[in-house]
């Protein structure tokens, strides 16, 4: 019984090894971006995040202000 669950664990372990190399091998393949990219990227998010902020802060700000009208 205990050689069958050290056969368990080596399989467990060769599964995990096998697993790590195929994840650096795929990693190699990956173009990563550049600089450049990655600066214009996150330009692009921050201003979309502003702007949906804005637009959730305006369309609350309404609501917010209706329902006092309608509760008076």
């Amino acid at each position: 019984m205990a050689e069958a669950a050290k056969g368990k664990i080596a399989a467990l372990g060769q599964r995990v090894a096998r697993f790590f190399r195929e994840v650096r091998a795929e990693l190699k393949k990956v173009i990563w971006p550049g600089r450049a990219e990655i600066t214009t990227f996150t330009a692009v998010v921050l201003i979309s995040v502003t702007i949906v902020a804005a637009l959730i802060w305006v369309v609350d700000s309404a609501v917010a202000r209706l329902l006092i009208l309608l509760i008076r």
